[in-house]
Parts: C-alpha cells; sequence; structure tokens
C-alpha cells in the first residue's frame, strides 16, 4: 500500500503553487509599501511560550498544539500561531532596542490538530503583521486599512469588517464579574467547554458557536458596555481613523477573537460563500503579552489570515489568475550535435534572465510542439540538421503560427530583443 499524505494537509502542485506565489507577492509588496519587514522565526518552539502567551483556556492550547519531548526531554510544540514566537523574538533578539515601532509581516506554516474541513488544515499558511512599541490608535487603524488595501487589490468584495473593544485590565474585570451574574441562572444551557470557561474565561463564551450558548448569551452585556474612559476613547479614534481611510466596517459587541492575548481593539473581516468559517482575517491589540512572556512592558498589534481561505474566497468570486508556465520559448534541439549547439544558446538565454526549456526525452519534433503548445510557451526555438547546415535558428510563434529564421551568431540577441519586447 502507497504511503499517502497525513490527513489535514495537501500538496501543492505546479499548476496551483502559481496562485499562491500570485496572493504572496501581493501580501509582500503591499507590506513593503507600508513599511514593514519580514520576520521568520523557527517551525516548532518551547511549548510554555504558546501556554503563556496564547492562553491555557483557549482551545489551541487545550486540544490543537503538537506537542511533544526532543531528545533532551523538553517539551516543544509546533508552532499554532506566529504572533507568541514574534514577541519571542522581540525580546531574545533585543529589537526594543530598535527606533520604535517594530513593524514585521511573516507568511508561513502553522500547525494545529483540528478537524480538517472545507479551508481549515492541520497544517495550514498563515500571513500576519505585528507591531510592537506603539500604543496609538493610529496603529490599529493602519493594521485594518492595510487588510483592507490588500483585499482590495486583490478585487474581493462582499466583506464585512468587524470592530470591537474588549477592553482593558480595569473595564474586562468590571464586565467579567456582571457577565458572570448574567450567566449564573444559564449556566447549565451551556456547552461542557464555556461551562469550563465561566469562572476561567467567561468573556470566550461570547464567541462559542455552539447554537445553545448563543441562545444562552442573548441580551448579556457586552465590552463595550463597561469600557473605561482610556478604552473607550481609543476605540472612538480608532473608529474615526477607519472612516478617514475609507474603510467599510461595523461595530460588532460580540466580537471577542479566541485568544486570551487581545486587549482593546479586536476585529475580524468575514466573506461570505467559503463555508461556515466565514472569518479570513483577525487579530487585534495585545498590549500584554511581550510583558507575559518575559519582556519588557511592550504595547503591540497585530492581524494573521488564513492563506488558505484567502484563496478559497477568491476562486468563489473567480479572482485568481490562471495557473500558466511562465516559460517564453523551449528549445526542441533535433540530434545530438543539434542539442550541444542547441544547449550553448540555452545557457547563453539563461544567463540573460530569460525563461527557456529544452525538451529532456529527445523525443520527435511534432511531440516537442505539441508539448510546448500545452505548456503555454509562446516560442519554439527550432534546431534541427538542416538549420545546423544552415547556420540558422528557426524560431515559431506558437500562437500566431507564423515563423522565422535568423542566424545563429545572432540569435541570442534577437530573442533577447523579443523578450524584451514582450512579443
Amino acid at each position: 500500500m502507497a504511503i499517502q499524505r497525513p490527513k489535514g494537509t495537501q500538496d501543492l502542485l505546479p499548476g496551483t503553487v502559481e496562485r499562491w506565489q500570485y496572493l504572496e507577492e501581493t501580501m509582500r509588496n503591499v507590506c513593503r509599501e507600508y513599511g514593514y519587514e519580514e520576520i521568520r522565526t523557527p517551525m516548532f518552539e518551547a511549548t510554555e511560550l504558546f501556554q503563556r502567551g496564547v492562553g491555557q483556556t483557549t482551545d489551541i492550547v487545550k486540544k490543537e498544539m503538537y506537542t511533544f519531548l526532543d531528545k533532551g526531554d523538553r517539551s516543544m510544540t509546533l508552532r499554532p500561531e506566529m504572533t507568541a514566537a514574534v514577541c519571542r523574538a522581540y525580546v531574545e533578539d533585543k529589537l526594543y532596542g530598535r527606533p520604535q515601532p517594530v513593524k514585521l509581516y511573516y507568511i508561513g506554516p502553522m500547525f494545529r490538530y483540528e478537524r480538517p474541513q472545507s479551508g481549515r488544515f492541520r497544517q495550514f499558511h498563515q500571513f500576519g503583521v505585528e507591531v510592537l512599541g506603539a500604543e496609538q490608535a493610529v496603529v490599529d487603524a493602519e493594521g485594518i486599512s492595510l487588510v483592507w488595501n490588500l483585499y482590495q487589490r486583490l478585487g474581493l468584495n462582499r466583506l464585512e469588517v468587524h470592530v470591537n473593544s474588549v477592553g482593558c485590565l480595569v473595564c474586562r474585570t468590571k464586565h467579567r464579574a456582571q457577565l458572570q451574574d448574567f450567566l449564573t441562572t444559564r449556566r447549565d444551557d451551556l456547552c461542557r467547554d464555556c461551562q469550563d470557561r465561566f469562572e476561567r474565561n467567561p468573556l470566550r463564551i461570547l464567541d462559542c458557536k455552539n447554537p445553545n450558548c448563543q441562545a444562552a448569551t442573548i441580551g448579556a452585556p457586552t465590552t463595550c458596555d463597561t469600557l473605561c474612559e482610556d478604552c473607550s476613547t481609543h476605540f472612538g479614534r480608532v473608529l474615526a481613523l477607519l472612516g478617514a481611510a475609507g474603510v467599510v466596517y461595523r461595530v460588532n459587541p460580540r466580537l471577542v477573537r479566541g485568544l486570551d492575548y487581545y486587549t482593546k481593539t479586536a476585529f475580524e473581516v468575514m466573506v461570505e460563500e467559503i463555508g461556515a468559517q466565514s472569518a479570513i482575517c483577525g487579530g487585534g491589540r495585545y498590549d500584554g503579552l511581550v510583558e507575559e512572556i518575559g519582556g519588557p512592558p511592550t504595547p503591540g498589534f497585530g492581524f494573521a489570515m488564513g492563506l488558505e481561505r484567502v484563496l478559497a474566497a477568491l476562486q468563489v468570486q473567480n479572482l485568481l489568475p490562471e495557473g500558466k508556465s511562465r516559460l517564453f520559448a523551449m528549445l526542441i534541439a533535433l540530434g545530438e550535435k543539434a542539442q550541444i549547439e542547441g544547449f550553448s544558446l540555452l545557457s547563453a538565454l539563461r544567463t540573460q534572465g530569460i525563461p527557456v526549456s529544452i525538451d529532456l526525452l529527445s523525443r520527435s519534433l511534432k511531440t516537442q510542439l505539441k508539448s510546448a503548445d500545452r505548456q503555454g510557451v509562446r516560442y519554439a526555438l527550432i534546431l534541427g540538421e538542416e538549420e545546423l547546415k544552415q547556420k540558422v535558428l528557426l524560431i515559431r510563434d506558437l500562437t500566431l503560427g507564423e515563423q522565422t529564421m535568423v542566424p545563429l551568431i545572432t540569435a541570442v540577441k534577437e530573442i533577447i530583443k523579443m523578450y524584451r519586447r514582450g512579443v
């Protein structure tokens, strides 16, 4: 029996991976325009980082992490998210010594043991942004506007940006007491997880997707009802800046996000048509996270989006480019002498950055032409015995069906001119 890939993973094959490259390139371009720099961290970290950083009460830590003991009996975990890892790097690599704020972005694989479904995998890929060292509301607004700009660049529509403030420690303590008081008589109606959350983190009950929990929390006090003056002013400023940037949003008082480290601003971007899990981006402010993992008091803001979910949304809205070949030409060398001469030509073209291929199976002219056509190659560079005698190269336009001969001695220059003219 042949070995198969692990459940919840996927192979990204030629014809598909080009779409990923298109999305990643767009993300990198937008980040450069906003002044963000890339960071890459290890794919596994000490388990304690995520226990302390993500939160002991989260589903990620309790149920979904890939955790193992290494040969030194140290508990390690494949990263389920990147914010805690970026904060660890900020502290360990002393990024707080650089001019603040530090503006970072990342693209890479994450790992969570959850039930695979549409747009949700056990190995998945995230693009995210983290800003460390600034507490101003403009940081939050810029991050959300970056997301909005990215989706506009990709052409996505029918989007909803939901924003909320989950407050700070002061106003969340007040909200916690009010929420627990409200839910006391409804506690038996909650799912088992939310009954456990009642004491540990009742705020997350508002985020539960269980219908019974949603019904039990109808009319529950929200964080917006208990915001302190500082949090209320901060949130009002974020909303004003989003309006100034042309971001279309709506305030969702029930939005709390699923991680313990969020403070003040929280947001999600929703898009319909991609299944029950309609969120394609989420994030917010986390002013206590760096300190929680052993660093100096440092305000932070960030977001993450799953590439698989963004690609699914682009697919539904017919916005993905075709995975066409980027080859400009294919060299068809017929015979050993032609192959040696052609290989020299091929090397000269590749040195100039021109994407050109050669048939590696020494097939017939007809078969090679069919292969070039199937790959979407524009030009066939044909070199056989007759062409060698005449010291010419036959260039056939596979799109127009036209062909011309050029002297071998000037063939490289002619092809370079054609490539640069885009013909």
